[in-house]
């Protein structure tokens, strides 16, 4: 009797977040046929669309699941995001390059806490802003909010953080290759540069391949690279936020297990128990997830929300980015001799 109730409460739950979770994967299915056909950045795109479709979100049937999406939806596919990772791409990186990453990344990370405070914003978004930037951007900035404590603007802020790297991540696949180019690196070493300045994973995959095999080769293991960093950093960002209990102690640390289940998958993946047959859907399963929990953030906020967060934070994004700039061009023009 009991297996047959608990199997009667998931078939309920399942049907009270079917429509929500189907109104996202549409949301998100749209994006990818405008991205595929038209070009441009798919979570940008699903982005826009599940804002302007808004209204969709208002009915009572939608709201779990478009809910369930956001969350639990989204960090799923950031576990699966592992996948893309093995032990052996970051050994061939190199001493030298990974320390140049790991410095440029805090860096970054501190100058968007930094930045951030000064324009008068919560450290929560100086967090969002600079993690992005340091890591994988719009990927990143949904992990790192998942998170975050539940305080007001979170939303609104996690949303405009998407939509600014993206955009930024857009104009640096076209610029930033250019600019490499110019101060004379050569291809291995604009794969670096691409690869630990580019917010996205798909726009780092886009300018390197655009430069030689090479660049786009190299440029990937290092993006790869600090998306594996996206664990330390949400582990670390748990222990600054958690929450205290009674009595004004804290409580235990939460473990978010879609971080170890992001390192399970790296795991598996790196000692190759992962038939390419397997891992290649799975990859895609991340990528559709991810897509879907933007839409479906998307599609529960608002214009009018947005833009409470103020103008000015358009600044911080791109001091940020231009930090991150800075940083990694001064650090490989230092171990290049």
């Amino acid at each position: 009797m009991t297996s047959l109730a608990q199997t009667g409460c998931l078939v309920t739950r399942m049907r009270a977040l079917i429509p929500g979770m189907g109104t996202a994967l549409l949301v998100a299915a749209a994006a990818s046929f405008v991205a595929d056909t038209y070009g441009g950045p798919v979570m940008l795109l699903a982005l826009l669309i599940g804002i302007a479709l808004n209204f969709l979100s208002e009915g009572d049937k939608v709201e779990a699941g478009i809910r369930f999406t956001s969350k639990s939806v989204l960090k799923f596919g950031v576990a699966l995001l592992g996948l893309r990772i093995a032990a052996s791409d970051v050994v061939a990186l190199g001493g030298s390059t990974v320390i140049v990453l790991l410095i440029a990344m805090a860096i970054t990370i501190l100058a968007g806490i930094t930045i951030v405070s000064l324009q008068g914003h919560g450290r929560i978004f100086g967090i969002l802003i600079g993690g992005a930037t340091a890591i994988c951007g719009a990927s990143a900035a949904l992990a790192i909010s998942s998170v975050l404590p539940d305080k007001p603007g979170k939303q609104q802020q996690t949303i405009f953080t998407v939509v600014a790297v993206t955009s930024l991540s857009t104009i640096a696949m076209v610029t930033y290759p250019v600019f490499a180019n110019l101060i004379g690196f050569d291809d291995r070493m604009t794969g670096i540069f691409l690869g630990a300045t580019i917010h996205d994973v798909a726009q780092v995959v886009g300018s390197g391949y655009a430069v030689s095999e090479l660049a786009g080769d190299t440029a990937t293991i290092v993006k790869l690279f600090r998306v594996a960093m996206l664990l330390p950093v949400v582990f670390l960002v748990s222990l600054l936020f958690r929450e205290r209990g009674g009595g004004g102690s804290k409580r235990r640390l939460p473990i978010p297990l879609f971080a170890l289940g992001f390192v399970a998958m790296v795991t598996v993946n790196s000692l190759g128990l992962v038939p390419g047959v397997l891992r290649e859907p799975l990859v895609s399963m991340s990528r559709w997830c991810l897509v879907s929990a933007v839409a479906a953030i998307g599609l529960t906020t608002s214009i009018k929300d947005m833009l409470t967060i103020g103008g000015t934070a358009i600044y911080a994004a791109i001091a940020t980015t231009v930090v991150l700039l800075m940083t990694v061009m001064s650090l490989l023009y230092f171990i290049g001799g």
